[in-house]
C-alpha cells in the first residue's frame, strides 16, 4: 500500500506485503478451516499470532468466508465476552449490509446500550442484565446468528486463556457446549500462555479436551527473514550489508516484535547504506529509550528474583537454574530459593520456558529488557 511509509510494521496489519513467511503455519490454518477443524494456536506474546491471523483472514475473505477477529485480552467476565463479541460482529458486517440489518434487529431483541464515543466515533456495546442465565443466552444468540449465515464463518479469538479466569466458573463447558452445534463457523483458539492453553486443551476432564488441532508458533528462520528485511530495503533502493541483517537477527533472537522494532528504527534513519555499526547505534538508542521503565521493575521484584533475572539475561538463557556452577557464578544463594525465585519471575512473566525433547531454557521474555540488563549490570 502506497501510504505505508515504514515497511517493518510494529503494530496491526496492512497487507501480505508487509508480511514475512509463516508459509507453513499459514497453510495449516486454512487446511484445518476448509475441513472443518478448529485449531488451538499457540505463542509467546508479540512473535505474530495476531498478524498471521489477519493474513489468514486476507486470503479466505478472498475466498469468500467471513473472518471475524476478537481479542478478549482485557475481558473480565462473561459479560465482557458477550460484549466484546458482540462489538466485534456489529464492526464486521456494517447496516448498510443486509446481514448488517439482521444483526442489528438481533441486538435490538437483546436489550444492548449501544453509544458512541465521542473522540473516536467507534461504537461500543454493553448489556445490563441482572442474571448470568441472560449472558448465556445472549451468547448462544450471537454464535448462533453467525452459524445461520449462508457464507462460512471463521471466528478467531485471541488470548482465549482468559476464560478460565472468569468467575462464572462453567464459562468453558458453556462455550463448549454452544460450539458443539454449530455446522458452519470454524474456530482459532489463540492465546500466549502455553502453560494454560494447554492445560485447557489436553487436560481429560476439561471440556475442550482434545477438540481442536494445536498448532505452536515459533520465531521465524532466518534466512527467511533476513531475506525479507533486505528485499524491504531494496524496493526503497536502499542496501543493508549482510553483517548488518546477521546482527539484527542475532541481537532480537528472531523474535518478530523486537525484529521490526529494530528493522523499523534503522529505516526511520534514512540512510542508504546500512552497515552494522548504524544498527548498534539503533540498539542502543532503544535501550535508552526504555531504561526509565526497565528500572521500575527493580521495584516489583524481590532483590534474589532481581539478581536471578540478571543472570539469565546475561546468559542469554539457561537448562539448569539450580546448577551449582550458575549460582555460585551469580551469588543467588541455596537452591531451593532460587527455584522459588524462578517460579515468581514464571508467574510475573519475565522470564518464560523453551521447552524441546532434550531440555528445558529459561529466558527473558522482552528481548530489549534482556539486552538491557546484559548491558548494564
Amino acid at each position: 500500500m502506497n501510504n505505508v511509509v515504514n515497511p517493518f510494521l510494529t503494530i496491526g496489519y496492512v497487507s501480505k506485503s508487509y508480511f514475512c513467511d509463516r508459509e507453513y503455519e499459514l497453510e495449516v490454518l486454512k487446511k484445518s478451516v476448509k475441513n472443518g477443524i478448529n485449531t488451538t494456536l499457540i505463542s509467546a506474546r508479540r512473535l505474530g499470532k495476531s498478524a498471521l491471523i489477519q493474513r489468514l483472514f486476507e486470503d479466505l475473505e478472498a475466498e469468500k468466508y467471513a473472518c471475524i477477529y476478537v481479542d478478549i485480552y482485557a475481558c473480565a467476565t462473561m459479560k465482557d465476552f458477550t460484549e466484546a463479541l458482540a462489538l466485534s460482529i456489529f464492526n464486521k458486517f456494517p447496516q448498510k449490509r443486509t446481514i448488517g440489518r439482521h444483526f442489528f434487529d438481533l441486538l435490538k431483541s437483546l436489550r444492548p446500550v449501544i453509544t458512541y464515543d465521542d473522540l473516536s466515533g467507534k461504537p461500543e456495546i454493553r448489556f445490563e442484565f441482572a442474571q448470568p442465565k441472560e449472558y448465556e443466552h445472549t451468547l448462544r444468540s450471537l454464535l448462533q446468528f453467525l452459524d445461520n449465515q449462508t457464507m462460512p464463518i471463521v471466528l478467531a479469538i485471541d488470548e482465549f486463556q482468559q476464560i478460565a479466569n472468569y468467575p462464572e466458573k462453567n464459562t468453558e463447558a458453556l462455550l463448549r457446549t454452544i460450539i458443539q452445534a454449530l455446522k458452519n463457523t470454524q474456530f482459532i483458539f489463540s492465546g500466549s500462555k502455553k502453560h494454560l492453553m494447554l492445560e485447557m486443551f489436553n487436560t481429560a476432564n476439561r471440556p475442550f479436551f482434545s477438540s481442536t488441532q494445536i498448532l505452536g508458533l515459533i520465531e521465524i528462520q532466518q534466512d527467511k527473514y533476513k531475506a525479507f528485511i533486505r528485499d524491504k530495503f531494496e524496493e526503497r533502493k536502499r542496501f543493508i550489508t549482510d553483517d548488518a541483517l546477521d546482527f539484527i537477527l542475532s541481537w532480537t533472537l528472531s523474535h518478530t516484535y523486537y525484529t521490526q522494532v529494530i528493522s523499523n528504527g534503522v529505516y526511520a534513519t534514512g540512510k542508504k547504506m546500512i552497515d552494522v555499526e548504524l544498527v548498534k547505534q539503533v540498539c542502543n538508542e532503544q535501550l535508552n529509550l526504555q531504561q526509565i521503565n526497565y528500572i521500575q521493575y527493580r521495584s516489583l521484584l524481590s532483590p534474589i528474583q532481581w539478581q536471578l533475572l540478571i543472570a539469565i539475561a546475561k546468559e542469554g538463557g539457561i537448562t539448569e537454574p539450580q546448577s551449582q556452577r550458575f549460582l555460585q557464578k551469580y551469588k543467588i544463594g541455596a537452591a531451593s530459593s532460587a527455584k522459588k525465585a524462578l517460579d515468581a519471575l514464571l508467574e510475573k512473566e519475565m522470564v518464560f520456558s523453551v521447552e524441546s525433547m532434550e531440555k528445558t531454557t529459561y529466558r527473558v521474555y522482552n528481548v530489549f529488557l534482556m539486552r538491557w540488563l546484559d548491558r548494564t549490570f
